[in-house]
């Protein structure tokens, strides 16, 4: 008998078009499963490939305002999670960054959990979500404190429900053993890299696509080109949009959100593309080298597997990196970029780039689920 599988991803909505979403689309390529969410708006989006499909969802679909957001309802995320009846599938296959991997499971299950990254709000970043949240004070800030403690409780104990971790970089499967102390296998998610244009001789401006939200660090390229007075576009939307347009320069572009065909142009036009986060992957940065285009990025995380510095790889150098989330550093490696700028080969980067395509994410991690299963069922 061919075995049952279930895919289970957070949320999917129009609005959540990242990474972990593109995981999930290039899986149901090649594994027939039924898909599970804590909430679904795709399957009525006639723009999405989930167009009527059968989708199932939790309690929380029914709530107010969850589609632009069920983030909003945090504490009952876990709660929703485990109301999901999986027992008719022989393979359970998450694709987590918050409660995915927190559905219950029988002992005669096998579950293999792809984690883009451990809880951000409960770990990495519970400091700043307290920052910026209006409950981050005073007595509900107390109460916010309090639910991120058990919700770190939860996000360990679930990590035991979990038989094999995949990781979607060795960035993140570090944090994966520092979270719950259990290994990951990486494999690298899949970016569209037959779908980036291709343009060998750039124009002179730099280029930043990005969520405009504070960890993503726009604000420090912004000041930092103010100070270089060279040009740069920025494209996306968030939540600092009119801070970061109040404090842009002439010489700065704020083009806000774009659609994807735009995005394409600008990318495969621009004479770098600059990133100042700290990433678990990174797929803007490898759709960039895909398009031929230059990478000048924060020396850390995701980059520093999917980036080549050309100061180290010479003439198979792929971008170029700063060792400081400061206006200052970054200014000197820009400086420092045009020196090399001719140095870079267009076609290596492109070349470069296919060693993250969705063909080699699916050969790997069908693989992997091949070998867990049969280490599950040796009989098989």
């Amino acid at each position: 008998m061919p075995l049952k599988y279930a895919l289970i991803h957070e949320w999917l909505t129009p609005k959540a078009t990242g990474g972990s979403e593109l995981v999930v689309r290039e899986i149901l390529n090649h594994i027939n499963a039924d898909l599970f969410a804590l909430i679904d708006f795709e399957s009525c989006n006639p723009e999405s490939y989930l167009y009527q499909r059968q989708i199932g969802t939790t309690f929380l679909q029914g709530f107010p305002f969850a589609r632009n957001g069920v983030q909003k309802y945090l504490p009952l995320l876990a709660l929703a999670i485990e109301q999901l009846d999986l027992r008719q599938y022989d393979v359970i296959l998450s694709s987590s960054h918050a409660v995915a991997k927190g559905v219950i499971t029988s002992p005669e299950q096998l579950h293999i959990c792809y984690c883009h990254s451990p809880m951000r709000y409960a770990w990495d970043l519970t400091f700043d979500y307290l920052q910026q949240s209006k409950l981050g004070s005073g007595l509900p800030g107390w109460m916010t404190r309090y639910l991120l403690h058990r919700l770190r409780q939860w996000d360990v104990l679930s990590a035991n429900r979990v038989d094999y971790f995949i990781a979607n970089s060795k960035h993140t499967a570090r944090r994966i053993w520092r979270c719950y102390r259990r290994t990951a296998k990486v494999i690298y998610p899949p970016v569209d890299v037959d779908a980036m244009p291709f343009v060998a001789d750039k124009e002179d401006f730099y280029l930043i696509v990005s969520r405009l939200v504070s960890y993503k660090q726009v604000s420090l390229i912004i000041k930092a080109f103010n100070q270089l007075q060279k040009q740069l576009v920025v494209i996306g939307t968030g939540p600092q949009m009119k801070y970061l347009r109040k404090i842009a320069n002439s010489n700065i572009q704020i083009l806000g959100w774009q659609p994807d065909d735009v995005v394409k142009k600008y990318m495969a036009k621009a004479k770098a593309f600059v990133y100042a986060a700290c990433e678990d992957f990174g797929i803007a940065l490898v759709e960039a080298q895909a398009c031929g285009t230059p990478v000048i990025a924060y020396g850390a995380g995701g980059a520093l597997e999917t980036v080549r510095d050309i100061r180290l790889c010479g003439n198979t150098g792929t971008g170029i990196f700063f060792k400081a989330q400061t206006e200052a550093a970054l200014v000197e490696t820009v400086e420092k970029f045009e020196m090399y700028q001719g140095s870079f080969n267009a076609e290596y980067l492109r070349s470069h780039a296919h060693n993250f395509s969705g063909q080699v994410f699916a050969e790997r991690y069908l693989n992997f689920v091949d070998r867990c299963s049969k280490k599950s069922n040796p009989g098989s």
